[in-house]
């Protein structure tokens, strides 16, 4: 028998709440800087750790950019004819100067090599660090104290040797691994909501992207040969430019805006103000702090266990955590001092080996251009160059 309308049944399905709108993560307001940097001042990551921490996962995401600048330049002298007028009097003399000539200017870019990450990192508590202070501090066993200027400095010499080496942050110079790369007593979350409980006014959240895996010393060094080898005399400048690596959060306040525009900031220290602006953050205690403890690693090659079964062999150069690998990164095995291991993009050496030849090139034929090579093909052969109507 068919059921009347408006019967209990029917009511409880008229009654269902409707379903709820799909989930849709904060979309926090940001910008991106000239060198490619990003800066947000989003009220809601200065209030919320949760929000604050997603926000970094999302933005570490991006890869760094790495480029390889190589300039040639040369001094010449020259003369010139000076004329002068003293007393209705005029005179010439003959003076000499000097002139720098640039004979080649290029860029390549190969961020592409970079096949790993992020992996998260943060620094241990025996470092010195900006953990919500204007000054380094260590977190000793009875509370952070003020770093002192030989921990400071031997901080950043271990930084340096680092970089050039393409040592990961979590790797001491001597070759330690501490296995954990998350190396402080608190979490990235834990930071994030330390950050947003503080009511400073012109505080300041820095992630900082590194990366590793390929000793640049090195490779600037090989640079420079080779295009010594070219018989090029004059003075060679070869560096490697490593841009938008740090994301910045701020508070949103119309001083920490102002102080985020460059233009701003010069014209603030070109009338002696933003002096003033610097002791108030330094000493006030609602003024300024900064947090700068953590960031993410980014591999230009990943070096992983080869298992053997319920045996693994090998080394692994990140065994805390397998970062993500960008899509299409092949593998293949190399056989070690401490066994077999898979290794994931390029060494710095097979890379140089594919680009010798065109960097080589480059600087023979005095290439000058302001965007970067991106790969092999893009730049022509002198004798392309030589061709009637060739215009690439």
């Amino acid at each position: 028998m068919a059921e009347p309308t408006g019967s209990p049944a029917h009511v409880a399905v008229d009654m269902l709440p409707p379903d709820p709108p799909p989930f849709e993560p904060y979309k926090a307001e940001f910008f991106q800087k000239s060198d490619g940097d990003i800066v947000s001042h989003d009220t809601h990551l200065n209030t919320d750790g949760e929000a604050l921490y997603r926000f970094l996962l999302e933005q570490s995401a991006a890869y760094p950019k790495y480029t390889l600048h190589c300039r040639g330049t040369h001094t010449e002298t020259r003369t010139r004819i000076v004329r002068t007028t003293i007393n209705g009097t005029s005179s010439m003399r003959t003076e000499t100067y000097t002139e720098t000539i640039t004979d080649f200017n290029f860029h390549v870019d190969f961020s592409s090599q970079i096949v790993a990450g992020p992996v998260h990192w943060s620094l241990a508590d025996d470092e010195p660090a900006y953990r919500g202070l204007m000054v380094r501090q260590v977190q000793a066993p009875q509370g952070r104290r003020k770093a002192t200027k030989e921990e400071i400095k031997s901080f950043k010499a271990r930084e340096h040797y680092r970089h050039d080496k393409g040592l990961p942050p979590w790797i001491d110079p001597d070759g330690t691994d501490h296995l954990a790369v998350l190396q402080s007593s608190q979490t990235l979350r834990q930071w994030a909501d330390e950050y947003c409980a503080s009511p400073k006014i012109l505080k300041e959240f820095l992630y900082e992207k590194f990366v590793h895996g390929w000793d640049i010393a090195a490779l600037e060094t090989a640079v420079r040969a080779a295009i010594a080898e070219t018989g090029y005399q004059g003075r060679i400048h070869v560096s490697f430019n490593l841009s938008g690596t740090k994301i910045f959060v701020r508070p949103d306040n119309k001083l920490s805006r102002m102080l985020s525009k460059t233009w701003v900031k010069c014209l603030l220290m070109l009338f002696l103000i933003y002096p003033f602006i610097w002791l108030f953050k330094r000493f006030n205690s609602k003024g300024g702090g900064r947090w700068e403890v953590c960031g993410g690693a980014y591999g230009f090659k990943h070096v992983d266990s080869v298992r053997d079964g319920d045996k693994e062999v090998g080394e692994t150069s990140a065994k805390a955590e397998f970062p993500a690998l960008r899509s299409g990164v092949e593998s293949r095995f190399v056989q070690t001092d401490t066994g077999p291991v898979t290794v994931y993009g390029l060494r710095e050496g097979e890379w140089f080996k594919k680009w010798e030849y065109t960097i080589k090139q480059s600087a023979i034929n005095h290439l000058q251009r302001s965007d970067p090579i991106m790969d092999l093909g893009d730049v022509p052969s002198y004798a392309a160059r030589a061709l009637d109507g060739y215009t690439g």
